[in-house]
């Protein structure tokens, strides 16, 4: 008896490792997701040959502005003054494109 006992408490104790674990996991990937991804953001005007794509993430729960992030053809994300007037005018485009599809 004294034997199945432990077994029990091993299994429980295995159990509620297995939990924690899947539930810090989960947290710790919302905790990345649910927060501003823009720290500092360029102004200065980035000529459209070095842009591959542009990201517009629209203002939420996450994250209370809204960010421009230019992706590069270097492989580097700068992330865009939204109120810059060139940056005002590729958000105008991306908007117009997405309206119109």
């Amino acid at each position: 008896m004294r034997s199945t006992g432990k077994c029990m408490l091993a299994v429980l104790a295995i159990c509620v490792h297995y939990v924690a674990m899947t539930e810090g996991m989960s947290l710790a990937r919302m905790g990345t997701e649910l927060r501003c991804q823009c720290i500092k953001t360029e102004s200065r005007i980035i000529h459209p040959k070095h842009i591959q794509t542009v990201e517009l993430i629209q203002s939420g729960s996450h994250c209370s502005n809204i960010e421009v992030i230019a992706m590069l053809k270097s492989g580097q994300a700068v992330c865009l003054d939204p109120s810059a007037k060139w940056v005002e005018k590729i958000i105008k485009r991306i908007l117009e494109r997405a309206k119109n599809q």
